[in-house]
């Protein structure tokens, strides 16, 4: 409704550096806000386009298991993304209930800067895992994780995540989203929400 968008669109741009304070995927009110300024339809379609995640459903995983973070394959051309990542997934499983957590060594991965596709050591790490007795391995692919070109230059973070049995090899869980943010967030903020928003429903069923 174009007359109505112009109508409030001051209210609209001010509800983009409002919304930076807030969850963007439920921001319950700051739709209360301007529903009654008559933004409410456009300002939902604005928010919901921030996240797309889909995820396995939540399989019964044992959070009292010992885990590990093995090493993210970096499908992006910005460097260290797969480390970051990984950092990230361990600090969270840890906030999430997940006591005994280690990530695989540095010093074994073969690649230190970029990866193309699955990391080389894949196998390796894998075998690292069954050798500190882990139950579960979280492990993934990060094809995004850059400042978007532009004016504005929102953090924009994509992310493919896998629960893998270590004793089989089995991925007993996966799941994929994307998230970009206002120009005001961090790169870390934006991948730190996407990365809980796919692990927890998986830890926490």
């Amino acid at each position: 409704m174009p007359v109505v968008f112009s109508q409030n669109a001051a209210a609209f741009d001010g509800a983009r550096s409002f919304a930076s304070l807030l969850d963007r995927e439920e921001s319950p009110a700051v739709m209360a806000a301007f529903a009654a300024l008559g933004a409410a339809p456009a300002l939902a379609a604005l928010l919901s386009a921030c996240a797309v995640v889909d995820r396995a459903p939540a399989p019964k995983l044992e959070a009292g298991a010992r885990w590990v973070v093995l090493p993210f394959a970096n499908a992006t051309e910005t460097p260290f993304a797969g480390q970051r990542a990984e950092a990230i997934s361990e600090g969270l499983l840890r906030t999430l209930g997940v006591a005994d957590v280690q990530r695989y060594p540095a010093q074994l991965a073969s690649d230190n800067l970029f990866e193309n596709g699955a990391p080389k050591d894949a196998d390796k790490a894998l075998d690292w895992a069954r050798g500190q007795n882990a139950r579960y391995a979280v492990t993934g692919t990060v094809d995004e994780w850059r400042y978007k070109v532009g004016v504005d230059g929102e953090p924009a973070v994509g992310v493919a995540l896998s629960v893998v049995e270590v004793s089989s090899g089995r991925v007993v869980w996966s799941g994929v989203g994307a998230k970009s943010g206002w120009s005001r967030d961090a790169l870390s903020a934006v991948a730190q929400k996407l990365i809980k928003s796919l692990l927890e429903p998986a830890v926490r069923p």
